[in-house]
């Protein structure tokens, strides 16, 4: 038996005597020369949760279907203690194959957590976190029919056990590659069955940096960075070499998603040539995300910047250049796209700058990611999704994933999403934050006064949860004496008068109230810490949750969401703006005028009342 210490990479099922095997693509903590791994494990199964109204007619029902295990077990839903049956499957196929048909029972009420992929509630179960450092143990096998690449430092590892998370190891020593392609393009749009590949810039944090061309610069300026192919298939057949001969953990592009990689993929098709960079030696795959297609490898994380810009920045476009200036307050070098055929056929000037232009851009693309990826990195480690998921994810989606994970350790039965046609969650739109137009004109001796977390701490403080939400003045956790008064057993909203019992705590509250007071600490470490290394890593992971928790609020209104509450959102605005009201009218008594105003702070003039 041996142990190793990983950084799971990826993770995937696949199938081996009609059972799921789960893949943990990955590699050795190790600087020098880090093993890949392809950890193997055996002992994981799917299941979900059934709702019954007769346990015991339920469990005969039951038995006609083919199952590992049928069991009862308690569960919270809602904090409100129930007993569910838990059903468990030989395959994850087996889940949306009798889901319907169970849920169709008349022993049945629902099913739950039916619609968790099964690697996602493998991670979640076993506490097992993507980009961080975790130990293995098993037995080395020589091969398996799964993995068809020959890497020389390919361990493959059949596991005894789940893997163990090592919470004190903090790992953040990726090798980081970026790239961008070049194309001819004499029509416009260009045509990947005629339209070549001219350039592919190439850059990284472990020491390449190069253009592959066909052509050279022809001026005096500087060409150390360019290598000179004999042709455009002998071009992608150095980038793939490129790949596969270093150590690469991440590789990230700009548009690569819709541009690079599609037409990579094409060209080399033509050329015959596989890009079979995967740790099991599969080829690129486009797989589903959203509304778009992702270039995926396994074990080998694309990272498309695009995607992760328009979510974490707001501007007015977001094409590389746009983002650079914004980020690093100087312009890149710029050539117009349509016209790189033209820069490609001068044999000039124009040409050099091609060139130029290229590496730029690549240069670009590494410099924003070492800039936004450890914000990504850390909730990767926070949400306990895999890093390529993340990245893709909306903000919502990210806090959504977390209180799944939340809800889990505490034994809470995961709610269900809406089923489509499901108009019950349908409502007018919710009034937002207070706003309060500028006044025109110059202004002078102003102040500007912020809440601080505004809608979080409305949340806690006023225990804002479906969970804890009074209905027709009735809620199953209400157990509180019945002689005090609703000011002391309940939190009631303005406007809306929604009512929110005091005790207990809700789902949603705690949570935010854990990871808040994991912030101040975090923040507090921060500022007594010395280390300048220390500080970056402790100011990423205060910033990663800061971007959790205000997220939280908004996805209450959000149809899609799992814990949604039209009555919790309407709660939350409706005290933001009692609090906001309440404070610009106190300012005024004190001779601070506001001139504008905005959700969670505004701006004040300070007038003197006794001057003339």
């Amino acid at each position: 038996m041996i142990k190793r210490n990983i950084v799971i990479l990826d993770i995937d099922y696949i199938t081996e005597d009609e059972k799921p095997v789960i893949r943990l693509l990955a590699r050795e903590v190790n600087k020098e020369n880090p093993k890949k791994i392809i950890a193997l494990d055996y002992n994981f199964t799917p299941y979900f949760y059934i709702e019954p109204n007769d346990i015991n007619q339920c469990l005969k029902d039951l038995e006609e279907y083919e199952t590992e295990e049928v069991k009862v077990v308690d569960k919270k839903d809602f904090k409100i203690p129930k007993k569910f049956i838990k059903i468990t499957f030989t395959h994850p196929q087996e889940v949306p194959k009798y889901r319907s048909q169970i849920k169709d029972l008349d022993s049945v009420i629902n099913i739950r957590e039916h619609d968790i992929p099964f690697y996602r509630r493998y991670l979640m179960d076993n506490d097992v976190v993507p980009m961080t450092i975790v130990e293995i143990q098993g037995e080395i096998i020589q091969n398996h029919d799964s993995v068809k690449n020959t890497y020389e430092n390919l361990e493959i590892i059949k596991l005894n056990s789940h893997p163990q998370r090592l919470d004190e190891h903090y790992f953040n020593d990726f090798n980081i590659l970026s790239f961008d392609l070049e194309v001819y393009n004499p029509r416009g749009l260009p045509n990947s069955e005629i339209d070549e590949i001219i350039m592919i810039g190439i850059t990284s944090n472990f020491g390449i940096k190069k253009v592959l061309s066909t052509k050279n610069k022809v001026g005096q300026t500087d060409n150390s960075f360019i290598e000179t192919l004999p042709s455009e298939k002998e071009m992608i057949k150095r980038f793939d070499e490129i790949i596969k001969t270093n150590q690469v953990d991440i590789i990230v592009g700009y548009n690569s998603d819709n541009f690079d990689f599609p037409y990579l993929k094409d060209r080399a098709e033509i050329h015959g040539i596989e890009l079979n960079w995967s740790i099991d030696g599969s080829d690129l795959k486009f797989i589903k995300r959203g509304f778009s297609e992702a270039a995926s490898f396994k074990g080998l994380i694309h990272v498309d910047l695009y995607l992760v810009m328009r979510r974490y920045m707001t501007l007015d476009r977001y094409t590389l250049e746009r983002v650079y200036l914004e980020l690093f307050g100087e312009e890149k070098i710029d050539v117009p796209g349509e016209f790189i055929y033209e820069y490609w056929d001068s044999d000039g000037e124009d040409l050099d700058r091609l060139f130029d232009y290229s590496l730029d851009d690549v240069v670009s693309t590494l410099m924003i990611a070492e800039q936004t990826l450890p914000l990504n990195l850390e909730l990767t480690r926070i949400v306990g999704q895999p890093f390529f998921d993340i990245t893709r994810m909306t903000t919502g989606q990210q806090a959504e994933w977390y209180l799944v994970k939340e809800a889990y350790k505490i034994d809470e039965v995961i709610p269900n999403k809406p089923e489509a046609g499901d108009t019950s969650r349908v409502h007018d739109q919710n009034e937002g934050g207070f706003v309060k137009e500028p006044v025109p004109g110059l202004h002078e001796n102003l102040i500007q006064f912020d809440f601080r977390s505004l809608y979080p701490s409305i949340i806690i403080s006023k225990n804002i949860c479906p969970d804890v939400l009074v209905i027709d003045d009735n809620n199953p956790l209400d157990n509180t004496d019945s002689t005090l008064n609703d000011d002391e057993r309940y939190f009631i909203s303005p406007e809306h008068n929604y009512k929110f019992l005091q005790n207990p705590k809700g789902f949603i509250p705690s949570v935010i109230g854990n990871i808040l007071n994991q912030r101040l600490k975090i923040k507090k470490q921060m500022k007594e810490s010395t280390n300048p290394t220390e500080k970056k890593i402790l100011d990423i992971q205060q910033l990663a949750i800061k971007r959790l928790i205000n997220t939280m609020y908004g996805v209450y209104g959000y149809g899609r969401f799992r814990w949604y509450s039209f009555e919790c959102a309407q709660a939350i605005t409706a005290w933001g703006r009692e609090y906001i009201l309440y404070t610009i009218e106190n300012a005024k008594k004190y001779g601070f005028h506001t001139i504008y105003a905005d959700t969670d702070g505004f701006y004040a003039e300070y007038r003197d009342e006794n001057q003339n």
